[in-house]
């Protein structure tokens, strides 16, 4: 081989390493990751559904409801995935209690009811007119905005179509108090067929301790009574009315605890107790035994919203002086 055949293969072979090594070094730079860049996992998970609970559009105590009753439908939804990919639908499928109901929108929100705070609610939604009384389930199916959905079946509602009724009333004399007269500390439980929605007694109140005012009144030649105010001694609570039984416990409209220490009332399962308050002035001691009874309120309902008869309903037991 001549010399100069030998240089031009070696300037050959230099200029192919030459471009071999360039063309790594593009390569590697397409295939460089910035260091700034994030990978991530793709979202592979539907939506849960955490809770959810339907009450009547009235509030209140959630959980049941009566036929033809206005309803909404309450749920807890959240996303999952890294990062996640977002809720884009939340139905509920009530067919079960509203025929033909089987994919009723639910909103994003913050809605409250029975002391839990849910993030999708849906709008008012009417019961059958004639729903027999039972439990009846209900679905919700939760999608993402990749088109992953899941759907819950374990959710439930008591449908409860009977009215409550008084069935009883009861006072009570403090310890160390004078028989038969109503005194700061005695009591009167008004006593139901069925726990009471609160809330239908007085907005708001979830049945623990709350100050209220209690109302004697002098039946000015018939039976003396017993109302129950709120708190303002304003607006009569739908606790209805108590007649005494006698004429005299008092010869002149009392209030308890109107001023100084407050009456209060307390509910515990199907029975309201109040306790008196101080008293604006002493009332008087009944010469003999009696029985009381009781006129309910309609206003007050059941938890499904079912109005209380007004049937009166006399105390039980032996004729006795109260208080």
């Amino acid at each position: 081989m001549t010399f100069a055949r030998a240089t031009v293969l070696l300037l050959t072979l230099l200029l192919l390493t030459v471009s071999a090594v360039a063309a790594y070094a593009v390569f590697s730079k397409q295939r460089q990751v910035p260091s700034n860049t994030i990978t991530t996992a793709a979202d592979w998970v539907a939506p849960t559904t955490s809770a959810s609970v339907i009450a009547k559009t009235a509030g209140g105590t959630p959980g049941s409801i009566k036929q033809g009753q206005t309803y909404y439908v309450y749920a807890n939804v959240t996303d999952n995935g890294t990062p996640p990919a977002g809720v884009s639908t939340v139905t509920t499928n009530v067919s079960t209690v509203t025929t033909g109901s089987t994919a009723v929108s639910l909103v994003a929100g913050s809605y409250t009811i029975g002391g839990v705070t849910y993030n999708y609610r849906t709008n008012s939604i009417t019961a059958n007119a004639a729903l027999a009384a039972s439990t009846y389930t209900y679905a919700i199916t939760a999608t993402d905005s990749g088109g992953r959905a899941a759907t819950t079946n374990m959710w439930s509602v008591v449908v409860d179509n009977t009215a409550p009724s008084a069935s009883d009333i009861q006072a009570v004399n403090k310890t160390g108090g004078i028989v038969g007269r109503a005194e700061t500390g005695d009591t009167i439980t008004f006593t139901f067929s069925e726990t009471i929605d609160p809330n239908s007694i007085l907005a708001g109140w979830t049945g623990a301790s709350t100050s209220v005012v209690v109302r004697l009144n002098d039946g000015g030649g018939g039976n003396d009574t017993v109302t129950i105010f709120n708190a303002a001694n304003t607006s009569q609570l739908p606790l209805g009315s108590v007649s005494l039984g006698r004429t005299d416990y008092t010869n002149a409209n009392r209030t308890f605890g109107a001023g100084g220490t407050a009456s209060t009332m307390v509910q515990s399962g199907a029975a309201i107790t109040i306790t008196l308050g101080t008293q604006s002035a002493s009332a008087s001691t009944a010469a003999s035994t009696g029985t009381m009874a009781w006129t309910p309120s309609a206003t007050a309902t059941d938890p499904a919203g079912n109005a209380c008869s007004t049937t009166v309903r006399n105390e039980t037991g032996a004729a006795d002086k109260e208080f």
